[in-house]
């Protein structure tokens, strides 16, 4: 699959880029990448602390009053929730948010992921990332002239663009991220994704390394 590669500061376009079928050409199921991103979302959640019930407080179980005659209720020990230092009735439990899922389906599901922006064409590769000045205004105009939908993904190579970076901490519908931390959720949760080269080696060579 060819690619047209633009430039985002205004120079020369650079020469067509030959996409790897295996990677960009891979017919997306809607089975696949909804495991895999409930397998994300499921992952991000965190369990809330889990509070000591009356059989995990210590302290003594013996029984402090008579059954009857003494003019109270007839408890047993000290660990019932009502009185001070007592295990907390119905608390927060520890919950195991970690769910387990093969590696091959998850780079099967990144795949398709990227496949499904190539095949719909909401896929632009850029040369670089490389501007000429970090400035917010200045990135937003050279972006509207690449067609970008309403929110964009752009992911480069090992090392960011500095410049970009700057110039797009502003742009709420612009979110930068390395190659290595491509996943499936926020490929699909934007419109548009832009690679640059350096990002299109990397992530090919994560699927044939």
């Amino acid at each position: 699959m060819k690619v047209k590669v633009q430039s985002l500061d205004g120079g020369k376009p650079g020469k067509d880029i030959e996409l790897s079928d295996e990677v960009f050409g891979v017919e997306p199921r809607a089975d696949i990448l909804h495991r895999v991103v409930t397998w994300q979302l499921e992952k991000r959640r965190g369990t809330a602390r889990g509070a000591r019930e009356r059989s995990d407080v210590a302290r003594t179980g013996k029984k402090f009053g008579r059954q009857k005659g003494g003019g109270t209720a007839r408890h047993g020990d000290r660990r019932a929730p009502i009185f001070v230092g007592g295990g907390k009735a119905h608390g927060p439990r520890v919950r195991d948010f970690n769910p387990s899922l093969n590696k091959k389906v998850r780079m099967l599901g990144l795949r398709m992921a990227l496949s499904s922006k190539a095949r719909d064409g909401n896929l632009v590769v850029v040369d670089s990332l490389d501007v000429k000045e970090a400035k917010t205004k200045a990135l937003k105009e050279r972006l509207g002239t690449l067609g970008l939908g309403r929110t964009a993904l752009v992911i480069d190579g090992d090392a960011l663009s500095v410049g970009f970076a700057l110039a797009s901490s502003n742009l709420r519908e612009i979110n930068l991220m390395p190659a290595v931390g491509a996943n499936v959720y926020d490929i699909l949760n934007h419109d548009t994704l832009v690679l640059t080269r350096a990002a299109v080696e990397k992530l090919e060579a994560r699927f044939n390394g």
